[in-house]
């Protein structure tokens, strides 16, 4: 009974006891039929009407009691999963007010489902999660576990349907409405009896989207923010190197028609991705998509997207903010801009209490790492997290003992915790490549060096060809996929270019920033360049860590340039007997949009051209990877091999 308080026994909402006794009753009730029925099995002197009378009672029985040991779960599921994964027993029962709305100066009424926790008092800190899923039973049942699992803590509960979503009027339109919307629901709880001005919003991706754009909201102000896996700058993740993130654009296209994930297959956006032009993907896969439309078509920060994005939310927030990130989530990049931009908040409330938390995750999933091994289950940590966070913030209880960064260092598989980001002791380091102009595995002479030792060296060269592009194998992005795999499959083709160190001759920690420069030259007017840190094991199988590409204009005559392409940041240590090794191509299909080569409107061309493309690697024109290196405690060398360096 220590589960739950005494009034969920006893009193409150339709109290567990009373569920229990009736329960009992029908199964004392329906056993003794059942056992009456066993008894005599086919007596002469019982009728065939009675005989189905008893038969109708116990099947009646068998109903009620499965019934009620249903419902009775239910109640007890919400305690039961906030005392699994945040180690918290309920404190208050529940009252649930569904359909609770008001109209928007525009006219469209927002309905909302309010969890009240029953004897906290006449006011209580409010947590608001606007939701933009429909109404299906998956969506219904997780948010009655949210609600009533905060509610059971002591706070008011919002679950708030977006426009033309949940049970809200009007018509889902991405962006557009969700910050006018927001005020205007942070005015509505203003005026609740119940709202003791104290309110933190929580959820990720479009949830996170909901909280940033009224983060700057005055009156009422946030009190806090739990983030994760959202950014404040959708243009950047949409556009990482100018390069269009096809593979999350469209499975979100495809989401929003069928409004819901679970009918979104990977067949759909494969179907739309395959094809030119790019502005169509969305009407092959599904539907004309008039959003997808706008985001494949406005390629620069233009009016548009600063509609979405509004200007410099992270500076200008009003509460702190804990960021839950993903190594593997495509937000993860601009994610970091945000925490940078928290820390150096003229308020120091907002500075000194934000947190970052970053997994081995991808975009609100968990990834199974090369040895097999995952860690804690994504979706439990962004929910148990929350108790400590808004306890601290809304409820003024102490606050929680936490670092200002956590992150889980791949390779070692173990958290560790860090007072900021990126860390000031990881020391960039150079490895350089140098080829005979042959760096195609699984034969070829491309190496990654620590110092570029020759001159001269001949070029590798390569074709791209848009219509037989490089097939994504992993990475970081919406939909199924996402995730660490092999790459040796990609790394045969003739059209990748692999540069691979020495096997290291003890464990090298990567943390932060990665960023290759590579000096090329193109035949072509507009291409691309891709780059890939990959750890190789010493059984030959190769992981992806980080990747990156670079969009760009060139001069079609032949002359080399050095571009430099932002991998990201990642943290793994590449341990002892592995290999670093260095990819780079021209594509990444679908995770990002084909370049055809022809410096017209990409989104718009139909006919793709191949390009001829050289990668330079000597003295004078060097081209290298820088990796942010962790030094050991005890000194030594950043980074040893064993052979040859």
């Amino acid at each position: 009974m220590g589960l739950y308080p005494l009034e969920r026994w006893t009193g409150g909402s339709i109290p567990i006891f009373f569920h229990w006794v009736l329960a009992s009753y029908c199964i004392t009730w329906g056993f003794r039929t059942i056992s009456l029925q066993g008894s005599q099995p086919n007596p002469p002197s019982i009728s065939r009407p009675r005989r189905l009378r008893r038969i109708v009672g116990a099947t009646i029985s068998l109903v009620a009691i499965g019934g009620y040991f249903v419902w009775v779960s239910y109640l007890a599921a919400p305690a039961f999963f906030v005392w699994k994964i945040a180690g918290r027993a309920p404190l208050h029962a529940v009252r649930v007010q569904t359909g609770q709305s008001f109209e928007t100066v525009d006219g469209v009424r927002l309905v909302a489902d309010v969890y009240h926790p029953i004897r906290a008092g006449i006011k209580q800190p409010t947590i608001l999660v606007r939701l933009n899923y429909t109404n299906t039973l998956k969506q219904t049942l997780f948010a009655r576990l949210i609600g009533r699992g905060w509610a059971e803590q002591g706070f008011t509960v919002v679950l708030q349907g977006t426009r033309g979503r949940y049970e809200s009027g009007g018509e889902y339109v991405p962006f557009l409405h969700e910050r006018h919307d927001g005020q205007a629901t942070l005015r509505w709880l203003s005026q609740q009896r119940w709202f003791n001005g104290k309110v933190g919003t929580w959820g990720g991706s479009y949830f996170g989207y909901t909280q940033w754009a009224i983060a700057d909201n005055e009156s009422p102000s946030l009190s806090a923010m739990y983030i994760y896996e959202s950014s404040t700058d959708f243009f950047r993740t949409l556009y990482r190197g100018g390069a269009f993130a096809l593979q999350s654009a469209l499975w979100w296209a495809n989401t929003v028609h069928f409004e819901s994930f679970e009918n979104v297959t990977p067949e759909l956006v494969e179907r739309g991705a395959n094809g030119f032009p790019v502005i169509e993907a969305d009407d092959r896969s599904i539907a004309d998509v008039d959003f997808y439309n706008d985001w494949a078509s406005h390629r620069q920060r233009d009016a548009f997207w600063y509609q979405v994005d509004g200007t410099r939310r992270a500076s200008t927030t009003k509460a702190p903010v804990l960021l839950l990130a993903g190594w593997y989530d495509p937000f993860l990049q601009t994610q970091l801009d945000d925490f940078k931009a928290l820390l150096g908040h003229p308020d120091a409330a907002v500075s000194m209490k934000s947190r970052l938390v970053i997994g081995p995750w991808g975009h609100a999933k968990n990834v199974v790492l090369p040895d097999g091994s995952t860690t804690m289950n994504f979706r439990f940590v962004s929910i148990a997290n929350s108790f400590d966070w808004f306890d601290y913030h809304l409820n003024d209880r102490d606050a929680p003992k936490t670092a200002p960064v956590r992150i889980f260092v791949m390779g070692d598989n173990r958290w560790r915790d860090e007072q900021t980001w990126p860390l000031p002791r990881a020391v960039d380091t150079k490895l350089f490549l140098q080829s005979g102009g042959n760096a195609h595995e699984p034969r070829g002479d491309g190496q990654l060096a620590l110092e570029a030792l020759f001159d001269a060296l001949p070029a590798d060269v390569f074709t791209y060809n848009p219509l037989n592009p490089v097939p994504t194998r992993g990475g970081a992005f919406m939909g199924p996929g996402t995730a660490i795999k092999p790459q040796n499959s990609i790394e045969s083709r003739p059209d990748v270019l692999s540069y691979t160190s020495s096997p290291l001759a003890e464990d090298v920690e990567v943390t932060g920033y990665v960023r290759a420069t590579l000096v090329v030259s193109t035949d072509a007017p507009s291409t691309d360049f891709t780059a890939k840190l990959v750890d190789v094991y010493p059984d030959g199988s190769a992981y992806n860590i980080a990747d990156g590409i670079l969009r760009r204009t060139y001069d079609t005559n032949d002359q080399p340039v050095s571009i430099t392409i932002q991998l990201g940041a990642t943290s793994n240590v590449f341990k002892k007997g592995h290999q670093i090794r260095l990819d780079v191509s021209s594509s990444n299909f679908p995770l990002f949009d084909r370049n055809p080569n022809t410096g017209t409107r990409i989104a718009y061309e139909t006919r793709p051209v191949a390009a001829l493309q050289k990668i330079h690697q000597d003295v004078s024109t060097p081209s290298f990877i820088e990796l942010p290196v962790v030094p050991e405690k005890n000194g030594g060398p950043l980074i040893r091999f064993h052979k040859h360096q």
